[in-house]
């Protein structure tokens, strides 16, 4: 873990993921960064999946990580407001990343501690979420409008870099 900065400098949330090799990746990096990672239920895989741990390598055991069995139990354990809050007691805040929105991850100033999250691969999150959190919601620009929306591991790393570039 790099001094300089706390463990768990961010945290990855996966709302519904379906593709074990993208969660994998994701747990990759998250290892490498010291990120905490939450799995939002149901996903498309079991957690000892061969393909999730074969993506994520040898890093599986390093991994920092909760499995939460619904949004609800998930905004509770980090101690969100309320069910609609942007903010948890902490102060850290929630951005939510979607390819129907057009504010830009880029237009936001990430501090250490948010959450991240990231909706599954075929549906993204509920259309509820963007009435409950939509001054939060982003996307990553795409400028051909020939792709519905990018690779999801593709999209974390993404956003959380430039997370870290601002912090760090």
């Amino acid at each position: 873990m790099n001094k300089n900065r706390p463990k768990n400098f961010f945290n990855i949330v996966l709302y519904n993921p379906e593709i074990p090799q993208n969660s994998g990746n994701i747990a990759r990096m998250c290892v490498a960064n010291d990120l905490k990672l939450h799995f939002i239920k149901p996903l498309g895989f079991e957690i000892d999946d061969k393909y999730l741990k074969r993506s994520a390598m040898d890093y599986w055991q390093d991994l920092d990580y909760s499995v939460h069995e619904n949004w609800e139990a998930f905004l509770k354990s980090e101690q969100f407001i309320s069910h609609n809050a942007c903010e948890n007691k902490s102060g850290n805040s929630l951005y939510i990343l979607s390819s129907k929105v057009s504010k830009s991850f880029w237009d936001v100033s990430y501090k250490t501690g948010d959450y991240l999250v990231f909706g599954s691969e075929s549906s993204g999150v509920p259309k509820v979420f963007n009435e409950m959190y939509g001054e939060n919601f982003l996307t990553v620009p795409m400028s051909s409008g020939k792709a519905r929306c990018l690779n999801l591991a593709s999209t974390a790393q993404t956003v959380y870099y430039e997370a870290y570039r601002q912090n760090y």
